[in-house]
């Protein structure tokens, strides 16, 4: 009896050879393309390192696949650190950073921590942006923990990004944190409101929840940059006291 599946289980391997003559060139070039986009970003993260002048160190490596950036080398202190960072959040294509740069500091130039304390000190004293009388910092081989409590967001990160400009810090953890002053009524409306104000993010695709004084942001932005910009315009809300960012890069 005539297998009625013979002329098919003939023809198979003839079809499964074709495609994969199809298939493998297809899989060749999105291959390429992808490695080729990788290049490309990781041109443009080197080159706007290089444009910052904030950025003096030139040991600084960058690698890329798929969007994620793999920042490597050293630099001479903790804000050129984090001047490295931002300019590769500002180039368009990247999704997300591992950041791995080690801060060596100048020979003869250490800090100890009670000098950086003493800094600290005197910065909050001079400091006529934010009040500073519930903020603490404590200085272990050069990491500072940030402590306390304060009325904005803006007033937590001018702190931050003060201290992180003394000589000797290499790293902050900053765990300032907000006091609740409004109830939620007008927090979704005035965030929507901000996000329509800015001309770089009036385009974006963002959706925002707000549960008492937690926001969660969803949607979709073009760079990195646009996701700070987003998160700054939340925080800037009244009564915003925690942000969940799930924004994606396309």
């Amino acid at each position: 009896m005539l297998n009625p599946l013979g002329p098919v289980i003939d023809i198979l391997p003839h079809l499964i050879q074709e495609v994969r003559l199809v298939w493998q060139p297809l899989a060749r070039g999105n291959m390429e393309d992808k490695m080729n986009q990788d290049e490309h970003i990781r041109n443009d993260i080197q080159e706007e390192i290089t444009w910052d002048p904030r950025v003096k160190s030139t040991d600084i490596g960058v690698t890329c696949k798929g969007g994620a950036v793999r920042l490597t080398g050293s630099v001479a202190s903790y804000s050129e650190r984090l001047a490295a960072e931002n300019a590769a959040k500002r180039v368009k294509g990247v999704h997300a950073i591992a950041e791995d740069i080690e801060i060596k500091l100048p020979s003869g130039n250490v800090e100890t921590d009670e000098s950086i304390a003493e800094h600290i000190s005197k910065l909050m004293k001079w400091n006529t942006m934010v009040p500073v009388p519930d903020v603490q910092a404590e200085v272990r081989n050069g990491f500072v923990t940030l402590t306390g409590e304060v009325d904005w967001n803006f007033e937590r990160e001018t702190i931050k990004n003060q201290v992180a400009h003394l000589g000797g810090v290499r790293g902050i953890d900053n765990r300032i944190t907000l006091q609740n002053r409004v109830s939620e009524k007008d927090v979704s409306k005035s965030i929507t409101r901000a996000l329509h104000r800015n001309a770089d993010l009036e385009k974006s695709k963002v959706d925002v929840c707000v549960d008492g004084s937690k926001v969660t942001i969803t949607g979709y932005v073009k760079a990195l940059y646009e996701k700070e910009l987003i998160e700054n315009a939340v925080w800037a809300a009244p009564g915003v006291m925690q942000v969940i960012d799930r924004l994606r890069v396309s």
